[in-house]
């Protein structure tokens, strides 16, 4: 069967940044830092995504508020993740680079809750037990869509105060309870741990559409709320989109939980992959293929199911323990389906094409690195010639065989 030739085009989005981040930093927690007294300890949540320069902006809080003479502990915030154990959590964190050495503070990680009062609550509320024993906690997280649900906030501090700081317990009881739980327990719950485990700060972070950190802020509790419905807004303005709406392939080099919650962002996508989720863009794909499962991901591939087919170096990488157990507590198994495994991806591609029942030249195909990174990316002659007839497309060479496109 013949492959499609492909070219690559660069796509512009939004590039504004903070170039200086540390010196950024240091100014925000300048303007909070009488929050806390000079003896106190506070512990430091940071979760399970690959954020764009989360090590140095936690390395740079810690010693900020070291240098007052606070002492500083660092603990995974990140429900289920990591095989929903003490050390697969520090693991995680550790893959990104926050390591003891470099951030300069300890990591203690445990699975251990305290629960919380629930009176008025529709659920139970907990909280890390280490994170409890302190004088008060930062939150540091970043600000986006989430790919379950859409609402006034959906990603960020207040679910890093309840999914993330509450560890498993506390995801399971959000997440038993499906798209309902998200979109209207997280609010009251959040502001109950809040306020009894003595949450002070939060730096919120915003990406542009490149991964680069646009907006660093740091909030009061009190202002999490309105602060974040405001940046969400933001956050989903600068989501990278397909050059396209309509295609027959879409096929995705890797996905992994350090680019999406879900493996592969479900906004970029266009379907949700739970039983009469809403679509989150207006992205429209016959067939969806990935390769392979990054690093960062430590054999976790929820949202594998989103996938129509995937490579057998893949399938190989998944940990069935990682994966099952992240996805039970989310409660939508529909992602944790396996796909259609194919020998390579270059089998996977001819299935596809045999399911598209068109030839090269009329396949509307997208070949992209990942869904967080579509600057660049490769497209087939009937997907540019339907660019270009929309206007200028700013071509990066000339078209090439498939075996010669893997350079994303």
């Amino acid at each position: 069967m013949r492959f499609p030739e492909l070219q690559k085009i660069h796509q512009v989005f939004n590039t504004e940044r903070i170039e200086d981040i540390a010196a950024h930093t240091k100014a925000e927690c300048a303007k909070w830092e009488h929050l806390f007294k000079p003896d106190e300890k506070i512990a430091l949540a940071l979760g399970s995504r690959g954020i764009s320069n989360m090590p140095l902006i936690a390395r740079t809080v810690v010693e900020h508020f070291q240098a007052r003479g606070n002492e500083i502990i660092i603990f995974p915030a990140m429900g289920s993740h990591g095989g929903a154990t003490a050390e697969g959590q520090r693991e995680v964190l550790e893959s990104y680079g926050i390591t003891e050495e470099y951030i300069g503070a300890p990591i203690v990680s445990s699975m251990e809750v305290v629960e919380l009062n629930s009176e008025g609550l529709e659920n139970r509320a907990f909280i890390d037990k280490n994170a409890y024993a302190c004088d008060g906690i930062i939150v540091l997280n970043r600000i986006k869509a989430h790919t379950d649900f859409t609402g006034e906030i959906e990603s960020g501090l207040l679910k890093m105060c309840t999914i993330g700081i509450g560890k498993q317990r506390q995801a399971q009881e959000i997440h038993s309870r499906g798209v309902y739980g998200l979109k209207y327990l997280l609010r009251p719950t959040a502001e109950r741990i809040i306020r009894e485990a003595k949450v002070k700060l939060g730096f919120a972070i915003v990406e542009n559409s490149y991964h680069e950190t646009q907006i660093l802020r740091a909030l009061p509790p009190e202002d999490f709320y309105e602060e974040e419905k405001k940046l969400l807004q933001l956050a989903k303005a600068n989501i990278a989109q397909l050059p396209v709406k309509e295609l027959d392939i879409l096929c995705v080099d890797e996905m992994g939980k350090n680019i999406s919650g879900v493996g592969i962002d479900v906004n970029v996508i266009g379907h949700i992959g739970i039983r009469d989720g809403i679509p989150k863009s207006e992205a429209r794909i016959k067939t969806v293929i990935v390769n392979d499962l990054t690093g960062e991901s430590h054999g976790n591939a929820i949202g594998v199911g989103l996938a129509d087919i995937i490579s057998d170096q893949l399938y190989r990488k998944i940990d069935y323990r990682a994966t099952n157990e992240n996805t039970i507590t989310s409660s939508f198994l529909e992602r944790a389906k396996t796909p259609i495994v194919a020998a390579s991806y270059e089998e996977a591609l001819s299935i596809a094409l045999q399911v598209s029942g068109k030839d090269a030249d009329e396949v509307r195909l997208v070949r992209i690195k990942n869904t967080q990174e579509l600057s660049e990316v490769y497209v087939s002659r009937a997907v540019l010639k339907e660019l270009e007839s929309s206007g200028p497309v700013e071509k990066i060479g000339t078209f090439v065989e498939w075996e010669n496109s893997r350079d994303l």
